[in-house]
């Protein structure tokens, strides 16, 4: 399944660029459930992000490797692929996206994933959906 998701922001995309680091990782994590950030070593190949969700009654660990990025004139990317994923996911990938845009950026995420049951996988889109919804107003103000 696919998921994309498009915020428009003021600043250049190199700058945006900058902002990508691990405060702002801490800022995009919604309500529920709870991270807590065990390891962030930053967006370029080979670098890891691990985190725990703390959904009350049992905690489920998430581990993504960046396998690729790359800057150009036109964008900035990166890709994380779920290395340990929780229960409910099978595959992950997530290809962030920060093109330019005349002296302003489109922070695009395109996100790929698949539970273990065919069924599951359609059921996690409006909540993938939601915490991605979520980053847009966050976005919009730190990239003012």
């Amino acid at each position: 399944m696919n998921l994309i998701i498009e915020t428009p922001v003021k600043q250049d995309y190199l700058k945006v660029k900058e902002g990508f680091d691990e405060k702002l990782f801490t800022r995009l994590s919604p309500p529920f459930p709870p991270v807590k950030l065990i390891k962030f070593d930053g967006s370029k190949k080979g670098d890891v992000v691990s985190l725990e969700l703390n959904f009350l009654l049992f905690k489920q660990k998430w581990t993504s490797l960046i396998t690729e990025d790359q800057t150009n004139e036109k964008e900035f990317f990166f890709v994380d692929e779920g290395t340990e994923l929780p229960f409910f996911l099978k595959k992950w990938t997530h290809k962030h996206r920060i093109i330019k845009k005349g002296n302003q950026s489109i922070i695009r995420d395109e996100i790929e994933y698949e539970a273990p049951f065919k069924i599951m996988t359609w059921l996690l889109y409006p909540a993938l959906w939601g915490q991605f919804m979520y980053r847009k107003p966050i976005y919009k103000n730190i990239f003012a």
